[in-house]
């Protein structure tokens, strides 16, 4: 296909032809429309390889496909980003996070190789020993350097059940303090927090293990169960840390049903038992439906009233940028979710020469603020995440100026690429293809 359109007189950019609403993202991506449609129906996994411990799998396999096949062979990968629909390819091209982060990084840290057809129809390996500029400039291009069409991923043994440990913390600066403590410990094989309010939250510390207490064990993902977020809620109500077992694959995909805490807004009584019963198996409703069925006016007052963002944040700001989520937005629960970001060429990397631990601070709701104002709003957080070095996710809405965005992104080797493999032609630059300043 690609072939064809360099044939044609390669007129316009090019893009893959999924179509926006299946995607996780909320956007809906306009320039679908106008641009040359490459079909990349490629959604196997292609070979588990035991004895170098890596999975090669294709770009639309999703994160729900690739534990169920990996499980029952007694392997996971080391980053598992939450809902079952994400992909490989997304995860790569835009960026996952987990709670296992603070030990492996984000998702694209864990991969081995990539392979892509670049612009010219060529195809490509890249690792961090072949083609490495490459391989580095790849994670958060959004597709504009190519098309990936196969990845090759870490693979770790995998275990039964998590055991869980839950302890509501309250008072910003002890929630602060011993949310870093826990994200520093690498016996911990997951770490994350649930901010309720400025001054509550639970932390939750995990630890991979094949032996369970039986009278321990929580299935929270069957249909019935109560949501994630709530269940968490009841230790800070009952003011109790608390220890259960909930099994791999369930704690993995611990937030799928409730859309983290997104579904509240879209089924308001989702969570009462009687509906848990009776229609739990129901939910979610797929992201992509609740996209594909939204009329133009429902979704522009989603994007008025609500705010669905993950912003990465130096963990040494994240008291500073609890205080200013809370005054800029006011939207709770928050996600936090520690991770460790290495020192690598390529788009996002900290600011010294040293790994950094992170956080994603992620506000998923309706802003509480008086205020609230989308987009003033919003580039008064980006102005906040950019002053201490941070990220910021790019499924979400961006209202960045172009230089604002090359301020928060390093583009010097995604640039130099750019140029070298012709791409100018051939795809659209990142900041065009998400920023809602370049689209409007």
């Amino acid at each position: 296909q690609v072939r064809e359109w360099k044939n044609e007189g390669s007129k316009r950019y090019m893009c893959t032809g999924r179509p926006g609403w299946l995607t996780v993202s909320l956007r809906v991506g306009k320039y679908k429309k106008t641009h040359k449609n490459i079909m990349i129906n490629l959604m196997d996994v292609l070979e588990v390889d035991s004895e170098r411990q890596v999975v090669r799998v294709e770009p639309l396999v999703t994160m729900g496909q690739l534990t169920a096949h990996l499980n029952p062979m007694g392997w996971t990968i080391p980053v598992v980003p939450e809902l079952d629909d994400l992909t490989v390819g997304g995860l790569i091209m835009g960026t996952g996070i987990e709670s296992s982060s603070h030990i492996y990084g984000l998702f694209q840290h864990t991969c081995m190789a990539y392979e892509l057809v670049l612009a010219d129809g060529s195809l490509v390996r890249c690792s961090p020993t072949e083609n490495s500029d490459l391989f580095y400039a790849v994670p958060w291009s959004c597709g504009t350097l190519g098309f990936l069409v196969a990845a090759e991923i870490k693979m770790i043994p995998a275990k039964k059940y998590v055991k869980i440990h839950y302890e509501p913390v309250r008072g910003l600066q002890k929630i602060c303090e011993t949310f870093t403590e826990e994200s520093k410990k690498k016996e911990n094989s997951f770490v994350e927090a649930l901010v309720y309010s400025l001054e509550e939250a639970v932390i939750m510390t995990g630890v991979l293990t094949d032996e369970a207490e039986q009278s321990k064990i929580n299935r929270i993902g069957n249909y019935y169960k109560p949501w994630f977020f709530k269940h968490v809620e009841k230790y800070l109500k009952d003011d109790r840390t608390g220890i259960e077992y909930i099994p791999s694959r369930h704690y993995y995909h611990r937030h799928t049903r409730s859309i983290f805490w997104e579904l509240q807004d879209i089924i308001p009584f989702g969570n009462n038992p009687v509906f848990r019963y009776l229609f739990g198996w129901m939910v979610p409703p797929k992201i992509s439906l609740l996209k594909l069925t939204q009329g133009e006016a429902i979704r522009k007052l989603y994007e008025q009233h609500h705010v669905v963002q993950d912003m990465l944040v130096p963990m040494k700001t994240l008291e500073k940028s609890i205080q200013t989520f809370h005054d800029d937005l006011n939207v709770y629960p928050l996600w936090l979710c520690p991770f460790i970001l290495p020192n690598n060429p390529g788009m996002v990397h900290p600011k010294g020469d040293e790994a950094e631990l992170y956080v994603d601070i992620g506000a998923y709701g309706e802003p509480k603020r008086k205020q609230f104002e989308a987009r003033a709003s919003m580039r008064q957080m980006e102005k906040f995440v950019r002053s201490v070095h941070g990220f910021q996710m790019l499924y979400a809405d961006c209202y960045m100026t172009r230089e604002e965005f090359w301020d928060m992104f390093d583009g010097s080797l995604y640039h130099k690429l750019r140029e070298q493999m012709n791409c100018k032609d051939a795809f659209p630059e990142v900041y065009d293809k998400i920023c809602k300043a370049a689209r409007h």
